[in-house]
């Protein structure tokens, strides 16, 4: 079981995510690399934050598929933007993405840095994704 939560000790989350998550000891833990804007076929999704996001986004989908979870079963994200101007595109993707995803609200831990570059010049988001699987 992967349980979320928030204690009262510490002010509320600033955004969609949880402040701590405990993986119970029957579950095997899969780490997912970075996830740039990529579509299948390697090519780039777009130049602009937000179609790289939404790319991103379901490229951990098809991945977590492959490792036969789903995005319940995430226990922590690491997303890094390319400068603030790709802000708001990034976070739009993610509204969008948290609403299916996590419909009731039991989001993961999140960390979000804005970076000079990714590796590459026209990537503009990166996610990097931790997952428990029952076994």
């Amino acid at each position: 079981m992967i349980r979320r939560w928030n204690p009262e000790t510490v002010a509320a989350p600033a955004g969609p995510y949880s402040h701590l998550a405990h993986v119970s000891a029957d579950h095997d833990v899969v780490v997912l690399a970075g996830q740039v804007g990529t579509l299948p076929d390697g090519s780039l999704a777009g130049e602009d934050s937000l179609s790289q996001a939404r790319a991103v986004f379901a490229n951990i989908e098809r991945l977590l598929e492959a490792a036969g979870a789903g995005p319940e079963q995430l226990v922590r994200l690491f997303s890094m933007v390319s400068g603030t101007e790709h802000l708001p595109g990034f976070r739009t993707a993610m509204t969008e993405t948290f609403a299916r995803w996590f419909p009731g609200g039991d989001y993961p831990p999140q960390t979000l840095i804005v970076v000079a570059a990714l590796a590459a010049p026209a990537l503009t988001v990166e996610v990097e994704a931790l997952a428990a699987i029952p076994r």
